[in-house]
């Protein structure tokens, strides 16, 4: 059994913000050396998520309009009332869509559909470097 464990960052711009981050998923996953078995990661921070789609323009703008719909930025939250930070949105579209992704991995490579891109989300007021954590664990065999 092999767990393997590594990092990378990635920079976004004010929220909503996307990157296809399946690259680099994809190369953890081959220095795992795991060929059969699950790829786990995180986003770290509350404002930040991972999620699936088909990383093509229009499919990124109909989720960003989406994103927006679910949580507008500009209607009251009650984090911006204790905090006044102006990202109380940021906070409850983040926790919408989740800070993780499970992903199989069969034959040392992510197993994903073939329009399917594994994407990074910054839904701050702000410009983020998001970091994201990722395991490994699976099998040489």
């Amino acid at each position: 059994m092999i767990v393997y464990c590594d990092c990378f960052d990635t920079r976004l711009q004010t929220g909503p913000d996307m990157a296809d981050v399946t690259r680099e998923l994809e190369r953890l996953v081959a220095e795992s050396g795991v060929v059969r078995g699950v790829a786990h990661a995180t986003v770290v921070g509350s404002t930040g998520s991972l999620t699936t789609i088909e990383y093509e323009p229009g499919v990124v703008e109909d989720l960003k309009a989406a994103i927006e719909r679910l949580a507008p930025q500009g209607m009251e939250y009650a984090h911006e009332l204790a905090w006044h930070d102006g990202n109380g949105h940021s906070h409850v579209q983040a926790a919408l869509l989740g800070p993780s992704i499970s992903v199989p991995v069969r034959g040392g490579r992510l197993k994903l559909g073939a329009w399917q891109q594994v994407t990074l989300i910054n839904h701050d007021n702000k410009a983020r470097t998001r970091g994201v954590e990722v395991t490994v664990v699976g099998t040489a065999e």
